[in-house]
């Protein structure tokens, strides 16, 4: 199970301490359990969700959206500022762009592109606690960390050195596959029609962001996988709140 915890120290700002730094293999194997992590975040959610019943929606969602938020101690939307701020002032030039996203500062499009985002979330919550879709609540936490299962599958790691680099030397290919295949039919069988179209959703802006990645950087770094987390589950959460 050490590499579970692992995935939960990672992700989460829950009190998990793990005493050192566990191996490179354990580390690998960890990325494995990134949907499980995402499917305890949706089961928390859904609680927090039914526990606020009855509480006037915008406060509703605002209380909802915060715990989404503290559950993963911002580190998603760390990365996403980041990556705002890289991609525009990057100018197309792969080396400033990682340059650019190892500045700790934010400027004026991080802040925006923040901004934006939780807006969109917070309006889809607002929606879906209207018209009751709680499941939405576990579906969209699980795609959203299954993506970055996802995204170390397919996508090269291009900072030599660190966490990321051993997270992907050290992932089990086909076991990360089968993880996977696992999370979409999960979603399915939770959502149904919903699920599916959740999981299509998923997958072309995955698609998407993914050859964006490519052509600017030629794969992926933290920041660009915390963008792509934070970008996807706006998007299924949105889409949901429209059907």
């Amino acid at each position: 199970m050490l590499p579970f915890w692992i995935a939960l120290q990672f992700l989460s700002s829950l009190p998990i301490r793990l005493p050192g730094m566990p191996e490179p293999r354990e580390l690998g194997r960890s990325l494995l359990f990134y949907p499980l992590v995402g499917l305890l975040f949706g089961a928390i959610l859904w609680a927090v969700n039914w526990l606020l019943l009855g509480t006037p929606a915008m406060l509703h969602a605002a209380l909802l959206l915060s715990v989404w938020v503290l559950l993963s101690g911002g580190l998603h939307l760390d990365g996403l500022a980041d990556s705002a701020d890289a991609w525009l002032g990057g100018f197309g030039d792969r080396e400033r762009t990682l340059s650019i996203m190892k500045d700790p500062r934010s400027g004026p499009i991080a802040v925006v592109t923040l901004v934006l985002v939780l807006l969109l979330k917070f309006s889809a919550l607002l929606a879906l606690i209207e018209h009751p879709h709680s499941l939405a609540l576990i579906i969209v936490p699980l795609i959203g960390r299954s993506a970055l299962l996802g995204l170390f599958l397919t996508t090269p790691y291009v900072r030599a050195g660190g966490l990321g680099q051993a997270l992907a030397d050290h992932l089990p290919r086909r076991a990360g596959k089968q993880v996977l295949a696992l999370g979409a039919l999960v979603c399915v069988l939770l959502g149904g029609l919903s699920g599916v179209l959740s999981v299509v959703l998923a997958l072309v802006v995955f698609a998407w962001l993914r050859r964006v990645m490519l052509r600017r950087l030629g794969g992926t770094t933290g920041d660009t996988a915390g963008a792509l987390l934070e970008l996807l589950e706006v998007a299924v959460l949105v889409g949901l709140a429209l059907i």
